[in-house]
Order: structure tokens, then C-alpha cells, then sequence
């Protein structure tokens, strides 16, 4: 905005609480008046009020017309019949596409769309429904949806193929659940610093007696950091956090994932015969890490049954069940604490729940995981891993071997 606009804006807010509909293109309509030729466009953007409306403000600034009735704007009756009533299948057509690509919501297992309004706005289209896309938009926050800002999401260029891939994992999902097997989402969380350090957030504490924290953040060598690995039970809600002492490694993520096997998964899943795993691409359990896939043969030959490995697609991450499902909470939970020991790291974490009835379970890992570690090509050829048809470097099963 110009300086002309961000004035307007000021003191068309400072008027809002003050103005029906009626006032609001009245007021301005007044403003474009004054500014003259190409005051309505400059107007509209200030305020937000359309131009259609302030062309109509101004025809009744030249002819004032008497006040409706008290507690009335408009006649009973009148005004635009909204496009919904119009066509009543609008939003079951907006559904059905949305819920092709959605993420984030208990109900569809992997609520995000990642298709734009203009792009649901066309699809519509073609299927007879004529609809504006901040219409769709509009539609989308009444349905429960949320147009979230950039905020650190893009980790690169956005794949072609990441819509599809989305939609692939979401049917893996569902077949999962719908047969009762266990689909989990996992993922390092971010690394910390043990001691008394700030930690970013507040609490309630006494007036004027904050908690007294060092100036500098240099690692303390007896306690070091910790890598918080999770692990997102989607069918449970539940919740492991493995809190490791050493290299965040392959190796310590799949120990995670059989820690969480042996404390919690094996009680829930007593009859499981597969297990889903959704990661990101990168990272300790990265979908070009050899040694993820070969301590995932081991796991799955502990297990006897095979494991499926789906990885969201570049530039996702964000969007992983337990970023927001599990690893959010935490951070809600510990903010304004220091992390002053390991125990207070896994009491924090243990104590996590949300509304929806999270229940999270951690312990102290303190096993070596060195890193550096290479995987040889004969070490990869013993792997039984089973590339699926669509992109088989996200998607792949690897099956138990006998030895």
C-alpha cells in the first residue's frame, strides 16, 4: 500500500465497529468522492470494499435516501442469493476434491490441501459448477480449512509429482487402517541443549521473578544435546519419543522405531502382519540413507512381517503427522522451561496430551550411534527391498529374510 491507502485503511478501521453494511460503501464512497478520478480502485484496496458496492454508495450519496427501519440494512427479502443455496451440490463437489489431497486432519490420515483455490475453482468448473475462487476460499474456512502462511515450509522446489504422492500414501493409509495394521509417521525432532538454558516461550511465574537462565548458550560437555526421535501412532494417538545422547544415525532412528515396537506397538498390534511407516526424504531416515534400509532388514526380520516405508515428497516436511500431531504439543508443553537434566527432558515430554486425548510415552536413550558409518554394495544386495511401481525411491516394502 501507498501512503494515500495505508491512511484510508487507518481510518476506515478505526470506524468498523461503528458501520452496517450500508455505512461501510457510504463512508467509502465518500473517500473515493475526494480523492476523485481513481479513487474507487484505491479505495477498494484500502478497505476491501468492492468497487461494485462503492459505485453504489456513491449513487446514493447523490441522491440520499431515508434510513430503513431500526435494527434493518436491507428490505426484507433482498440482496444476492448466496451460490450455495443456488447450487446445492457446490460443496459436496468441493469436498470430493479436497479430500483427494488432504493432510493433517484425524479423519483423512495424512486438514492441508495441497491444491490452490484457483485450481479447485477450475476443477469446479469443469464439472458445472461456476464459482469464484475467493469464493472457494470462503467456502473452505466455513468446512473447517485454514490458509496457513509461509513460515519455514519449502525445503526446495516443489516436486511435480508431490500431489500424486500425497494421494498415493493417503490410499496406503487408509488400507492400512482399514485392516487394523499399524501406520505410523516418525521424524528427529529438533536438537536441544541440556541445561539451564532459555528456552523460547513463557509461563506463569510470581511478578518480577523470571527463571534466572545463562547469557550464553555453550554446550555443557557432561550433558550435552539430546535428539528427540518420535514416533505418531495415527490409528492410537498416541505418541513415542526416544531421547537419544549420541548421533542422530539411521541406526538410532530404527532403534526408535523398535523401542516403540517392544513398549507400545506389540500391545496395541498383537496380530499385526505388516507395518506402514511415513518419513520424511531426508534426514536420519532419509529415502537415500543405505543404512535406514538396513536396519530396517533387521527390524523387519526381528518382526517376521514386512514394512512398507512411504517418504513425503521434497520440500514437505512440515507436513508430516508428527510434526504437528505430536512433536507441536511438546514444544506448547516445555515452552518457557529451561531443559536443566535428561530428566526433566523425558518428564516433559511423558507428560504431553492435548483436547483430542494424546498420551505420550519417552525414555532416556543413551546408546553409542556412531556416525560415518558406510553401507557397502554387498551389504545392499542382502536387503529383500521391494520397490513399488510408483516412484519406488519414496515407496518401498522390505520383507523379513531368514538367515
Amino acid at each position: 500500500m501507498n501512503e494515500v491507502e495505508i491512511a484510508i485503511s487507518k481510518r476506515f478501521r478505526s470506524m468498523a465497529g461503528f458501520l452496517d453494511e450500508r455505512m461501510r460503501r457510504l463512508v467509502a464512497a465518500a473517500e473515493a468522492e475526494a480523492l476523485g478520478y481513481g479513487g474507487a480502485s484505491v479505495v477498494a484496496r484500502a478497505t476491501g470494499v468492492s468497487r461494485r458496492a462503492i459505485a453504489v454508495g456513491r449513487q446514493e450519496l447523490g441522491r440520499p435516501k431515508p434510513l430503513p427501519a431500526r435494527g434493518r440494512v436491507r428490505r426484507p427479502g433482498s440482496g444476492r442469493k448466496r451460490i450455495v443455496a443456488k447450487d446445492p451440490g457446490l460443496k459436496h463437489a468441493l469436498l470430493a476434491l479436497v479430500e483427494e489431497s488432504t493432510r493433517g486432519d484425524p479423519m483423512s490420515p495424512l486438514l492441508w490441501t495441497c491444491k490452490s483455490v484457483r485450481r479447485l475453482a477450475e476443477e469446479l468448473a469443469r464439472g458445472g459448477h461456476k464459482v469464484s475462487y475467493p469464493l472457494i476460499a470462503a467456502l473452505l474456512s466455513d468446512l473447517g480449512y485454514s490458509l496457513q502462511a509461509n513460515s519455514k515450509r519449502h525445503e526446495g522446489e516443489d516436486h511435480p509429482d508431490r500431489n500424486a504422492q500425497f494421494e498415493y500414501l493417503n490410499d496406503q493409509v487408509r488400507s492400512y487402517l482399514k485392516a487394523g495394521d499399524p501406520v505410523i509417521s516418525v521424524d528427529t525432532k529438533k536438537k536441544e541443549l541440556v541445561g539451564d538454558f532459555k528456552n523460547s516461550g513463557r509461563e506463569w511465574r510470581p511478578k518480577g521473578e523470571p527463571v534466572a537462565v545463562r547469557v550464553h548458550d555453550f554446550i555443557i560437555p557432561e550433558l550435552g544435546r539430546v535428539s528427540p526421535y518420535g514416533v505418531y501412532d495415527l490409528q492410537s494417538n498416541t505418541g513415542w519419543v526416544n531421547v537419544g545422547t549420541d548421533h542422530d544415525t539411521a541406526a538410532f532412528a530404527v532403534a526408535s522405531i523398535r523401542r516403540w515396537w517392544h513398549s507400545m506397538g506389540l500391545a496395541v498390534y498383537p496380530q499385526a502382519k505388516r507395518l506402514l511407516i511415513t518419513a520424511d526424504g531426508g534426514g536420519s531416515n532419509g529415502s537415500r540413507v543405505r543404512l535406514w534400509k538396513v536396519e530396517l532388514q533387521k527390524l523387519a526380520s526381528e518382526l517376521g512381517f514386512p514394512i512398507q516405508v512411504g517418504h513425503l515428497p521434497p520440500g514437505t516436511s512440515k507436513w508430516n503427522k508428527v510434526e504437528h500431531r505430536l512433536f507441536s504439543f511438546i514444544s506448547q508443553n516445555w515452552r518457557g522451561k529451561p531443559l536443566t537434566s535428561h530428566e526433566v527432558v523425558v518428564n516433559l515430554i511423558a507428560s504431553t496430551t492435548n483436547r483430542k486425548g494424546l498420551k505420550v510415552s519417552c525414555a532416556l536413550d543413551t546408546a553409542k550411534y556412531p556416525a560415518g558409518l558406510k553401507v557397502s554394495d554387498e551389504e545392499m544386495k542382502k536387503i529383500d527391498l521391494r520397490r513399488h511401481e510408483f516412484h519406488g525411491d519414496w515407496n518401498y516394502t522390505i520383507h523379513p529374510v531368514t538367515t
